[in-house]
């Protein structure tokens, strides 16, 4: 019987089958910690209107599915869910791999094949399952705040051990603080870059599991882990002359805690703990800071790991440490890889024995040298974005906290320049790269090179969060394609483990950036695992009265905001925000009920910070270049505030709370209208566009009385000569104004302008990422900044028109607007529902669209035709198909809507 259940029914017409299975949104994870994790899969089919009517699971402890091994058998579940599937099978064990496949039915009730295997492993369910100790080498502090800035070695630490039976799994689990590379006999394990993820240590600490089974070898064998000092172990380095991270971030000197575990052929198995008999000694690195650099000293690299010869002759005993006081929590967050190679365009020779290499490229990493030099040779290489006239280096626009005038406290540089340092050991060829820092940088001036650097010795090395690309966009202007490349590139710069606002100055993770990009960053990345890991960040962050912090891990900065160091409202708004868009772009509602409480802690504080349901205080529309209409501002993100919580308390079936959030609104949007609004020429506060976009795009208006307020918007547009004026906050909302009232003509107008203000004008002076201000900075504002971004989501949900109309992409607002002189666009976005695609062009007075969409969805798609012209699917008149429903129409669109599948849609 079980044979035959496994095996599944054969049928000669099967339609549907599942595909790309995924745990917790990731192919086979590695290292899980949730007793409960959920399953997902995708398909592939043949022919249209494809769904699934059923579904079955089964989970086990071996590949081949044994009766004694079989952990949760579904049944044919009737359903035509295929996202976010919670286990609910038997209780899962720490450390261990289970399998699983599925199989579906079709809209005619026809099984599939069961699917491949896939897999996930659990690492520790509970902390106390980890055993190692937190570990150090057992330096002291300096006491001296100047004492920082000199030599202290980053710390190593070895353990050495001997296998003598035959290994069949072996993994390490780890956690070090500030950051941790680790090796097995003397290589690196995985490829991860800057781990763990930057997180409040005294709530949340990040651990990897990692497969080191193939890196064992029989007899002896050293494990080694190297740390850097990250964001656990900070300069005291007075960021703006005022704001030590010291002060406000949990920190320690660096530690580690570790597992191995190893399972042998006999079935036994070993852990190896982190505990004083693991061996520490200084290493090459000689000082490492994320801000200031890395300066290593490759004649102390260490190369022989076995043994007590050398180095670790004179090696101490590490030192049990308290460490973080944080909760241990497995990483499902991308960590940061290399994701490209990034080679110069020139090198020159500014001043004799300086050159600077072009790469080309503004982005964040750093820089891979490859060198033959005498021992003790000394190379500088220090980072820029742009160059002065006569081609040296400027770095001004990307030193570390605006410190240049030697305002950063006792012992700082007198300019904090991103800077690395390579002291050659002189054995040969040598290749080097940091591996606890990044920069942010286009150039890199190189001083102390033996000789003259070829275009050949030097690498960018481009890291980010290793994020999968889900959107593709291209037109027929080159310009917004180059804006759509400049921005990836701003993103990808921008993904560390928080969504951080530059690379270079400040690396922190802002709430009011994430706000305006929130929905570009998902169009262009899978971001669900990321995104919840920074939600945590700002939950973690919380202020004791429930306010939310204007960045997240908090470290000092609280601009405008009101009160007990929380943030201004539109950056306190990132946290609800983005768990709303979390919610929409892929299904998860456990997001919304995790941080439900939070949420609720957060809306009392602003409640009781509130006068008269308004607000006075924000730091507004940032970054516009008209007079900011700052209490209406402040109050619409109030408004928003209490709207998203009436979605959540709607999504969470809280019937009592969406009534009294649904009232709250109402009180704040008459008290807003009636300070702000003036319906007689429908002026918001001050009028200017900043003011038009909040209160269209918060809908504080009813629709008889919308055209009021959108002629005021337009007249406000007309007297900047069809250019924006709007801040990031404004910016974003306009996209989405214009998109939902018809008016793309305007907003492609506005996005097209190649001249100051505008995206054009960054590209027309040699931008390759998005500047922090619409002007041209040279000595303050970063050049790669990704809050102007959301004009991104616009290329999407208006130019290719691909939208969301139920949560995860169950349903589908086809729903392209072609404006201006643009002839043609085409691109695509990978749900977590499947690929959508959408491709339209304009030729010769006819529209023809192609769209796919994905098996178990359906689609409105909205059809661009002239009055009374008659619209064909591939050739076929539409009214003449019986598997196209024609809806009702709209002024200007055809409407109909259709199952999965591909389609060619033409008309006049």
């Amino acid at each position: 019987m079980l044979l035959l259940f496994f095996t599944g029914l054969r049928t000669s017409a099967q339609t549907l089958f599942p595909d790309q299975l995924r745990c917790e949104l990731i192919e086979n994870p590695l290292g899980l910690d949730i007793d409960k994790p959920s399953l997902s899969w995708r398909f592939k089919a043949v022919g249209k209107n494809r769904k699934q009517s059923s579904y079955e699971v089964i989970v086990s402890k071996d590949s081949l599915f044994r009766s004694g091994n079989i952990m949760w058998v579904s049944g044919k579940t009737p359903s035509s869910k295929n996202n976010l599937i919670l286990y609910a099978g038997k209780p899962l064990s720490s450390f261990t791999r289970y399998f699983w496949k599925v199989r579906v039915y079709d809209q005619d009730g026809k099984p599939s094949p069961w699917s491949q295997n896939a897999w996930f492993e659990t690492a520790a369910l509970t902390e106390s399952h980890w055993k190692g100790n937190w570990i150090g080498d057992g330096r002291k502090t300096p006491e001296q705040d100047a004492d920082f800035y000199k030599d202290r070695a980053a710390p190593v630490f070895r353990k050495t051990f001997t296998l003598r039976k035959k290994v069949i799994a072996a993994r390490l689990y780890i956690a070090g603080l500030g950051y941790y590379e680790a090796s097995i006999n003397g290589n690196k394990v995985g490829t991860e870059m800057l781990a763990p993820g930057w997180t409040s240590f005294d709530k949340t600490v990040l651990y990897r599991s990692m497969d080191i089974t193939p890196m064992l070898k029989e007899g002896m064998n050293a494990a080694g882990v190297m740390l850097g000092n990250g964001w656990y172990n900070p300069l005291p380095l007075r960021m703006w002359g005022v704001h030590n991270l010291r002060e406000r971030l949990a920190i320690g000197e660096p530690c580690l805690k570790a597992m191995i575990r190893i399972s042998y052929s006999d079935g036994s198995k070993e852990e190896i703990n982190t505990d004083q008999s693991w061996q520490t000694v200084g290493g090459p690195v000689l000082r490492n800071n994320v801000f200031l650099g890395e300066h290593y000293d490759a004649r102390k690299r260490i190369d022989n790991w076995q043994g007590n010869q050398g180095i670790w002759a004179t090696a101490k005993s590490a030192v049990i440490v308290t460490g973080p006081l944080g909760k241990l929590k497995a990483q499902l967050q991308p960590g940061v890889e290399v994701t490209r190679i990034v080679r110069p365009v020139k090198i020159t020779e500014v001043k004799p024995g300086v050159y600077l290499a072009d790469m080309g490229q503004n982005f964040a990493g750093v820089a891979r040298i490859r060198l033959k030099a005498a021992a003790g040779t000394r190379v500088v290489l220090r980072y820029g974005e742009e160059v002065y006239k006569d081609g040296s280096l400027n770095g001004m626009t990307s030193v570390a906290g605006q410190v240049k005038n030697g305002n950063g406290g006792p012992g700082a540089p007198q300019v904090a320049w991103q800077e690395d340092s390579y002291i050659a050991s002189g054995r040969g060829t040598e290749t080097w790269n940091p591996r606890f820092t990044f920069h942010g940088f286009r150039y890199i001036e190189i001083k102390g090179w033996p000789g003259v650097p070829q275009p050949a010795d030097i690498e960018g090395l481009r890291m980010s969060a290793a994020v999968e690309q889900t959107g593709s966009f291209e037109c027929s202007n080159p310009m917004l394609n180059q804006l759509a490349q400049n921005i990836r590139w701003t993103f990808l710069s921008n993904l560390f483990s928080v969504q951080s606002d530059c690379p270079a100055r400040e690396k922190f993770g802002y709430g009011g950036d994430m706000f305006c990009t929130t929905e570009a960053f998902c169009y262009n990345f899978d971001m669900a695992n990321f995104y919840k890991k920074i939600i945590q960040d700002h939950e973690d962050a919380q202020r004791p009265l429930g306010g939310i912090t204007e960045t997240a891990p908090y470290m000092g900065i609280a601009d405008a905001g009101p009160g007990d160091q929380s943030g201004p409202l539109g950056f306190q708004i990132g946290f609800a925000y983005a768990i709303k868009q979390v919610y929409d772009f892929y299904g998860d509602k456990r997001v919304v009920e995790k941080h439900y409480p939070a949420l609720q802690k957060q809306i009392r504080f602003l409640a009781d910070s509130a006068k008269n349901n308004l607000y006075d205080t924000d730091l507004s529309d940032h970054e516009s270049l008209d007079e900011k209409p700052i209490a209406f501002t402040a109050s619409c993100f109030y408004l928003s505030h209490v709207k998203l919580m009436n979605e959540f308390a709607v999504i969470l079936g809280k019937t009592e709370d969406a009534i009294k959030y649904q009232n709250m609104s109402k009180n704040i949007e008459a008290a807003i209208i009636r300070k702000f609004y003036n319906p007689a020429n429908g002026v918001f506060a001050n009028g200017t566009q900043s003011a038009q976009f909040f209160g269209l795009w918060h809908n504080l208006v009813s629709k008889s009385a919308k055209d009021n307020a959108l002629n005021a918007m337009k007249q406000a547009v007309a007297k900047k000569d069809h250019h924006l004026s709007t801040g990031i906050f404004g910016t974003k909302m306009l996209f989405d104004v214009l998109r939902n009232n018809n008016l793309n003509d305007l907003a492609y107008q506005i996005a097209s302008q190649l001249d100051y203000p505008g995206w054009g004008h960054m590209i027309e002076n040699g931008a390759t990422t998005l500047w922090e201000t619409w002007k041209y900075s040279d000595n303050t504002y970063s050049h790669n900044h990704p809050m102007f971004g959301s004009i991104n989501e616009w290329f999407y949900r208006a130019l290719l028109g691909i939208n969301a109309a139920a949560p995860g992409f169950k349903k589908i607002l086809i729903k392209p607007q072609p404006a201006g002189d643009l002839s043609y666009a085409s691109g695509s976005y990978r749900s977590v529902a499947g690929e959508i695609k959408s491709s339209w062009k304009l030729e010769a007075n006819v529209y023809s669209l192609n769209i796919s969409i994905p098996p178990n969805t359906t689609a409105d798609v909205w059809i661009r035709t002239a009055k009374g012209a008659v619209v064909t699917e591939s050739g076929k008149d539409i009214r003449k198909l019986k598997t196209i429903e024609m809806r009702p129409g709209a002024d200007g669109y055809t409407i109909v809507r259709v199952g999965s599948g591909d389609y060619q849609f033409q008309a006049r």
